[in-house]
């Protein structure tokens, strides 16, 4: 074992310390393992190599094995010992192993056997590195109980790392992958086995190696920004993603700056998680929303604390309550535009396969922890999160629920993660998810109550649709606006838009167009069902000062029971 890793991440010092201590032989490096490392002088090297000459670059053998390749063996000694004991294999089966070595796993796997058996009986004993990355292709999640190969596999292993004169050696066993979920759970739930998470690179980490690939006058000549300022905004990305942003601007031959770099850095995050995430990016600030002031003041509030670093008093999460066309979504995604860190949007991280599903969420809230400073925003989550008692996908959602729920509880992250949820039903979210540590401030957002609110709400939507009109008051072209929603007067506005694009200017619409828009639009959503999405937000409301007058001194027996009177009048 390499003594001088004190300047390297702090896995592989987890990892030192392990081997060092004896506290088992088999190790399962997960996360960034795909990643380069910069070593010794600064030079920087994949995983497996890092591992190979840094780590265990004193031991006798380091041997590599995937299935696409068959064995590596790191140095020609490797090589000659392995060759060496392969001979006294052949001696005995008659075989040509010395000669030509097996690719598929199982032959392979069966030598390394031998092999390892043969390296604690040898006077000095023999020091071995068994590396082998890709690991879920030997040991999948369906070893246990799947193709005889993979559970021959799982049986080497296992025994492997239970074998006392194994463990009593200088022998290492090393699985790579990139998410725990992708394994089988016999190994990762083994005693016997290490979890090691190799984490993505800090900001010291990413600083060290920007200035390894590129020299200063690089980053006087084509960038605007200093090493340790790139090294600042790129929380969440790894060290191949900052390689891929430095080149792209060599390739394009333009100065990098803040502006092409969010760019780049939004394409790579989302790239990687291939369709699971979207990075969230508003043109839009709090001013953009109508009404709402003492919601836009508590979110402005958290926003202040968390970027003077006062984290103590920041919720942990906000679920957004209100009626369909509230402006929910459009007020969190204005909140990202003004807050000053990244936002993402979950997607559909769910699969048909059995066990995608849980390495997807591995794979976001692995990133989500790296990427802090973060907003999280999931829409619909009623109908996206689900909760534990859901059935028919063999306990896939309640291991989902379970592990997405132990995550936002997690207040290491208080200020660093800040989760919403979004929905009109905020009564059929679990109350896991919705009690006090994880989405702790419950807001409700309501239509406009006065003439004043819906004359700004029309003003605000009228800017938001780029269109202009000398109408200045709602009122001039519908009697009654109150059964109308902000999404209402905003499809409202389109029809009116459509309208005036035969006229010699499309950007402006006339009291005509406008009042025969309004005249003609019918809301698609029954008064009944908007009164139990608008009493469902009031009962969840934890902020009585947030309430409209009407509401906030209502009687909460009553108000319960006019709910379950709409539920029983809507079927539901």
């Amino acid at each position: 074992m390499n003594d001088s890793l004190s300047g390297f991440p702090g896995w592989t010092r987890h990892l030192a310390h392990a081997i060092r201590g004896r506290l088992g032989n088999t190790f399962i490096l997960h996360g960034n393992v795909h990643d380069v490392v910069v070593g010794a002088a600064g030079k920087s090297m994949p995983v497996t190599r890092f591992l190979s000459e840094q780590v265990f670059g004193q031991r006798h053998v380091v041997i590599e094995y995937q299935r696409a390749n068959g064995p590596i063996f790191h140095t020609p000694e490797s090589h000659r010992r392995f060759s060496a004991a392969m001979e006294v294999v052949d001696l005995v089966h008659g075989t040509e192993h010395a000669r030509s070595l097996p690719r598929d796993p199982i032959p392979f796997l069966g030598l390394l056997d031998s092999f390892l058996q043969q390296c604690v009986r040898q006077e000095p004993p023999c020091g071995v590195a068994i590396l082998l990355p890709y690991a879920e292709t030997l040991l999948p999640a369906t070893a246990g109980d799947g193709h005889p190969d993979d559970r021959a596999a799982l049986v080497f292993v296992q025994k492997w790392a239970t074998d006392p004169a194994l463990l009593a050696a200088d022998i290492s066993i090393v699985l790579l992958s990139e998410n725990l979920t992708d394994l089988s759970a016999r190994v990762i739930r083994s005693p016997q086995t290490i979890e090691i998470e190799v984490e993505r690179p800090d900001e010291a980490a990413r600083l060290a190696y920007l200035r390894s690939i590129r020299d200063a006058d690089w980053y006087a000549d084509r960038s605007t920004l200093t090493p340790e300022r790139m090294a600042s905004l790129t929380p969440g990305l790894t060290a191949v993603q900052l390689r891929q942003i430095v080149s792209a601007a060599d390739e394009r031959k333009v100065r990098l700056d803040a502006t092409l770099l969010r760019e780049h850095k939004k394409a790579v995050i989302e790239a990687e998680c291939y369709g699971l995430l979207e990075y969230v990016e508003s043109t839009h600030s709090l001013d953009m929303v109508a009404g709402h002031e003492g919601v836009k003041d508590r979110m402005r509030r958290a926003a202040r604390a968390i970027m003077a670093g006062r984290l103590r008093g920041v919720p942990m999460g906000y679920l957004v309550a209100g009626p369909v066309g509230s402006a929910k979504t459009f007020l969190v995604n204005c909140f990202t535009g003004e807050i000053g860190f990244p936002c993402v949007k979950f997607l559909n991280f769910r699969s048909q396969w059995q066990g995608v599903t849980e390495g997807n969420l591995e794979k976001i809230l692995t990133l989500l922890r790296s990427m802090w400073p973060v907003g999280v925003i999931i829409d619909e989550a009623d109908a996206f999160l689900g909760d534990r008692n859901q059935q028919g996908d063999s306990g896939t959602s309640n291991r989902v629920f379970a592990q997405l729920a132990t995550f936002m509880a997690n207040t290491e992250y208080r200020g660093r993660i800040v989760w919403f949820l979004i929905t009109s039903r905020p009564d059929l979210l679990p109350i896991d998810l919705k009690r006090q540590g994880r989405a702790e401030e419950h807001v409700a957002l309501f239509y406009p109550e006065t003439d004043a609110e819906y004359d700004a709400l029309f003003r605000i939507m009228l800017n938001k649709s780029g269109l202009t009109s000398p109408v200045t008051s709602i009122r001039d072209v519908i009697d009654d606006p109150t059964s109308l929603s902000g999404a209402d007067i905003e499809a409202i506005l389109a029809r009116a838009a459509l309208a005036a694009d035969v006229a010699d200017d499309p950007t402006s619409v006339s009291a005509d167009v406008l009042r025969a828009a309004f005249s003609d639009f019918i809301p698609a959503s029954s008064p009944l069902e908007r009164e139990r999405q608008v009493l469902v937000a009031v009962e969840e409301c934890t902020s009585r000062e947030l309430l409209p007058p009407r509401y906030r001194d209502l009687d909460r027996a009553a108000l319960r029971e006019r709910i379950n009177e709409l539920q029983r009048l809507l079927g539901a």
